[in-house]
């Protein structure tokens, strides 16, 4: 578990990203689109799919739930009722800007307005199961926008969609595609999407949770680059 320092939580917003890594044993590429030249946050650069937590996130029913290893470490230096809002939202913004569905046929019938009515119009409840929490970055003091944001490594084997097939995307990311790890470095990145890609090239062709996730955490004083390993889940 980490150590307790002070950070102005009112100006952070929770947020989750998902990294889509695809045929990770041969040629491994991962999906990314880029952000709007108007965007107040991180403009013009290629991102991961993801966004802030909304409030409708934690009432969302799984398919399956993550696993207790992964939702044991979501907890670690968090509220312990985060890591399903967590998980939600990252499926969640995978299918608002990619068009692309983490979960499995079901019905329904209650989903929250907006995009999670879309997403249950599909056929599917979301699954959370294949999400494997792999870092965690708070954005440092100064930007126009702040987040906690939780990064969740997917392999495309396990989404419920053509992995090819965008029609469904928002306009939020343009020019949608799937990068080469080999060849991602050439594109315009923010720092912390390359920290986070440099953690999944070393372990791209390995599908097993990581010993620790790190933590880069940034508050008004200091940064510090943190491991998390989780703390028991309780009833």
């Amino acid at each position: 578990m980490t150590d307790t320092m002070t950070i102005d939580k009112s100006a952070i917003r929770d947020a989750a990203t998902i990294i889509v890594l695809r045929d990770r044993a041969h040629e491994p590429s991962v999906l990314m689109g880029q952000r709007g030249a108007k965007a107040a946050f991180m403009p013009n650069k290629f991102v991961f799919p993801g966004g802030a937590v909304d409030p409708e996130d934690a009432q969302v029913p799984f398919a399956e739930p993550l696993s207790p290893l992964c939702a044991s470490r979501l907890i670690d230096d968090s509220p312990a009722d985060r890591a399903s809002a967590l998980a939600a939202a990252a499926i969640r913004e995978l299918w608002e800007e990619t068009g692309q569905i983490l979960g499995q046929p079901g019905d329904w019938r209650d989903a929250p307005p907006d995009n999670w009515r879309d997403f249950a119009a599909k056929g599917h409840l979301p699954n959370a199961a294949p999400l494997q929490f792999v870092f965690r970055a708070i954005t440092p003091p100064g930007r126009p926008r702040r987040f906690d944001a939780r990064f969740f490594l997917l392999d495309a084997d396990d989404l419920a969609s053509d992995p090819d097939d965008f029609s469904e995307a928002s306009d939020e990311l343009a020019h949608l595609q799937w990068i080469a790890l080999d060849k991602v470095r050439g594109f315009d990145l923010p720092f912390i999407t390359e920290v986070v890609l440099a953690e999944v090239a070393a372990r791209a062709a390995d599908p097993h949770p990581p010993a620790s996730v790190p933590f880069f955490r940034n508050d008004d004083e200091e940064s510090l680059f943190l491991r998390l390993h989780g703390r028991p889940l309780r009833d």
